[in-house]
């Protein structure tokens, strides 16, 4: 990397987060991380925005525990879009291990992308298990076409879910069908898309997210559905750096085939399992598509203002 030009540093925000969600709203960047603390301290999201990529803002508690009515345990790995001037954020609450428990994923919806948000249906929006996917872990992806997909799932199990216009409801797929099982090899939870030159590369973390191991891996598919082969891994521990790098944003910079993943990491100092930290670096495309492997740094990325 040139040094000549400032940089962002890494980890890109203070403090112990992970799970980040990456957004441009209103012109700005923002992360929506998961507040990386014990488990029963998971009861609020924060949010950062950004003019350039570098300094970031921070704004608290845009959505808390004591808002959502069913949510009881923890709230964690969020995931925001905006649709027709409403921002919905969906997340997941509870941790259930049965469909005997009340929890899985829900959604929240604001006027502004710095919330504050509010719980949209009284009741999770997937609450139960279907195909073997723990309700986690949702991401949200809006077609070229405007049809909205959410991926979500853990325990080794993807789904996929189509929302109706509302954003609050769940559609059928032309099969029939509610959810799709997508699962690809190594699957773990975690999954992000993103759509680039008309493919669908579809992303997911692999290996447990206490450990070192934590990681990053993808598919290409012509279709938002799949299916999802496996390429291979984008983004895992280096030695000099971090490690348990995974469960990352990304973004792409209007109109530029230009991209950068927002991920968390463990710096090589902690062992604490909540000692995350969310990073962000480039990511680059070869010529025939695939991904390059992710180089990890301490200096992130220079600054990027939208629209220059």
């Amino acid at each position: 990397m040139n040094n000549s030009k400032p940089t962002s540093g890494n980890p890109v925000i203070p403090g112990w987060y992970a799970d980040p969600e990456a957004r441009i709203f209103d012109n700005l960047y923002w992360i929506y991380p998961t507040y990386s603390a014990p488990y029963e301290e998971q009861t609020f999201f924060d949010a950062f925005y950004s003019e350039n990529l570098m300094d970031w803002n921070k704004v608290e508690r845009i959505l808390e525990m004591k808002d959502i009515p069913w949510a009881e345990k923890a709230m964690w790995a969020p995931s925001p879009i905006e649709k027709d001037g409403k921002y919905y954020y969906y997340f997941a609450a509870n941790d259930i291990q049965s469909n005997n428990e009340i929890g899985g994923i829900g959604v929240a919806v604001a006027d502004h992308p710095q919330g504050p948000f509010k719980d949209a249906l009284g009741q999770p929006l997937i609450g139960e298990i279907h195909h073997g996917a723990q309700p986690i872990d949702p991401h949200i992806f809006i077609d070229n076409d405007g049809v909205a997909y959410l991926y979500y799932g853990g325990w080794g199990h993807c789904n996929v879910v189509k929302l109706n216009k509302d954003m609050i409801s769940l559609d059928v797929f032309d099969d029939g069908l509610v959810y799709k099982d997508i699962t690809p090899d190594l699957f773990v939870e975690g999954p992000c898309m993103i759509k680039r030159q008309n493919r669908y590369y579809f992303m997911w973390s692999e290996g447990g997210w206490g450990g070192p191991d934590y990681s990053v891996a993808y598919a290409i598919a012509e279709s938002p559905l799949g299916p999802f082969k496996r390429v291979g891994k984008i983004l895992k521990q280096d030695s000099n750096v971090a490690t348990g790098a995974g469960h990352h944003g990304m973004i792409q910079i209007p109109g530029q085939d230009e991209w950068y993943i927002i991920y968390h990491r463990r710096p090589l100092s902690e062992t604490d399992v909540n000692h995350r930290e969310v990073c962000i670096d480039r990511l680059y495309f070869n010529d025939d598509g695939t991904i390059q492997p992710v180089e990890m740094t301490f200096e992130g990325v220079h600054e990027r203002k939208l629209g220059n």
